[in-house]
């Protein structure tokens, strides 16, 4: 599936529980986004973010990998082959570099508050 051949529901991201509480690992399946570029932008924030939230102060980047892969969660785009952001190609440098803010910061980008965003100025 190509960018000009995404369905009528967008690209979708699919939210892994690395922990395996969730049932076959999936905790929820996000969709909406404008475009694979928006959804790649989404799942990766998303991830670095909880990259952020397993590592403890001090912690080596092996550590903060094994904490992670432990308790993390994981974001994968759904039918996007080749064109699709994988938190593989990025583990040794966000486990290596502590995130901004802005880096962590994928409710900006969660199409699910951009509806809701878009709903509040048309109550207005």
């Amino acid at each position: 599936m190509s960018e000009s051949t995404a369905d009528e529901s967008g690209w979708r991201v699919r939210i892994m529980d690395l922990s395996g509480g969730a049932e076959e690992g999936i905790v929820e399946e996000i969709g909406g986004f404008v475009d694979l570029s928006h959804a790649n932008a989404f799942a990766r924030a998303y991830v670095r973010d909880s990259i952020e939230r397993c590592r403890v102060p001090g912690a080596a980047p092996r550590e903060v990998l094994q904490s992670w892969l432990t308790f993390g969660e994981d974001a994968e785009i759904q039918d996007a082959g080749d064109e699709a952001w994988r938190s593989a190609n990025e583990l040794d440098d966000f486990t290596a570099n502590p995130a901004t803010s802005m880096e962590r910061d994928w409710r900006a980008l969660d199409p699910r508050r951009l509806v809701e965003d878009d709903e509040d100025d048309i109550e207005e």
